[in-house]
């Protein structure tokens, strides 16, 4: 079961934004697996995606919808298959997803953006996708997000949704995000699709700079099994539907307050994929401080949220911690120095001086290894630097889920 994660009990409505869901049968028969998120006109649309060189097709037809800017009015998106690794044939189907939305709600091809999640290599089953369309289009309604949350579901075992809504001088502005993710998690980004949205209104390259700054500080700090997918996109749309005026100068006092409140609701949502990560029975936090730059500091908390060796451990509640000694002496940090850092769990010194601390007892490191939210703090003392990253443990029931994905 998800670590400390329940499901979604409620979520704001965005202004600006309706959303419709059904269930097309695209894998599995009788659950909402197909979603269509309709937008006003004038919306803005920015998104960030999987660096995967094997991106999935309508990976690569979103990004050319977003670079014609024509002026976005809807997204699609399907679970149950991922349309990725189809080549030239899975480009076309993408497409005539997009022209089989746009005949039903008046607009171009060019202004729907496709979303596909599940399995790669199979044929895309557009029949199936096009049937459902007119149920979807039928259903959407501003205050929809959390069947939204369920419909684009994969392995999740919780649907995952979160609201925020913040006072900026003076005005209401809400924001609303949904995403699914629960295996195959790594950043850059993870295996995961996201939709946040505000009723703020944002000029098109601050809504860029919004979501790359999000998604950095949020979805590129997570990992469940350090497997990158094919299909991630994370979409952040301002509809410009409340009183605030747009925010079009970077690094303004409304600029900030925006990002702020887009920040904390990706965050939540980043770390509900990884307490639903597959099979998870602890949520751990990474703490590195205290190095040189960020980039070194994210290098060996990675090394740590990687490694199976630690995941395992704590899978079983053993303290066997020079595990973690040995990711951070492996994580490439070449001159570093171990007998200045001190690695803590929790609250309880590990070790020091290059070796374990004198008050540690191994008690105090099981009773730590048995909670199910654990924080792991390494402090190097070489600089002001600092990165947090959030990973699970691995357990059997990840290797059952993932032996029997495709049955």
């Amino acid at each position: 079961m998800p670590v400390n994660l329940n499901p979604p009990v409620a979520a704001l409505p965005v202004a600006g934004v309706k959303l419709g869901t059904a269930k097309a049968g695209i894998k599995r028969e009788n659950r909402r697996d197909l979603l269509v998120i309709g937008l006003c006109e004038g919306a803005a649309v920015a998104g960030v995606f999987t660096k995967n060189r094997f991106c999935a097709a309508p990976v690569i037809v979103a990004k050319q919808h977003l670079a014609e800017n024509q002026g976005i009015r809807a997204l699609v998106v399907n679970t149950g298959n991922a349309n990725a690794g189809t080549g030239e044939q899975g480009l076309k189907d993408a497409r005539e997803t997009c022209a089989a939305l746009a005949g039903l709600i008046n607009c171009n091809a060019s202004q729907i953006l496709p979303f596909s999640t599940g399995v790669i290599m199979e044929p895309l089953p557009v029949a199936k996708i096009a049937a459902g369309l007119p149920s979807a289009v039928a259903d959407m309604v501003e205050d929809n997000w959390l069947n939204a949350a369920e419909a684009i579901m994969t392995t999740d075992i919780v649907a995952k949704a979160v609201s925020k809504q913040v006072a900026i001088d003076g005005v209401s502005v809400t924001v609303t995000g949904i995403a699914k993710g629960s295996g195959m998690i790594h950043p850059n980004m993870a295996t995961m699709l996201g939709y946040i949205a505000t009723d703020a209104a944002i000029s098109q390259p601050l809504l860029q700079k919004m979501v790359s700054e999000a998604a950095n500080r949020s979805f590129n700090c997570i990992t469940v099994d350090g497997d990158t997918s094919t299909n991630d996109a994370l979409m952040l749309i301002a509809t410009g539907k409340s009183m605030l005026p747009e925010v079009n100068v970077a690094d303004s006092k409304n600029y900030h307050a925006l990002l702020d409140a887009i920040t904390k609701v990706a965050i939540l949502l980043a770390q509900a994929i990884v307490r639903d990560g597959e099979g998870a029975t602890k949520f751990i936090t990474v703490e590195i401080e205290g190095g040189r730059d960020e980039a070194e500091c994210r290098k060996i908390g990675y090394a740590i949220a990687h490694s199976p060796l630690v995941k395992t451990a704590f899978f079983a509640s053993d303290p066997n911690l020079g595990r973690i000694l040995a990711a951070i002496g492996y994580a490439g940090v070449d001159d570093l120095d171990v007998a200045t850092l001190k690695l803590y769990l929790d609250d309880v010194l590990v070790a020091e001086n290059g070796g374990r601390a004198a008050s540690y007892k191994e008690e105090d490191g099981q009773r730590v290894m048995k909670q199910s939210d654990i924080t792991i703090r390494v402090a190097l003392n070489r600089g002001s630097a600092n990165a947090t990253l959030w990973t699970c443990d691995f357990s059997y029931d990840y290797v059952k889920i993932n032996a029997s994905y495709r049955s």
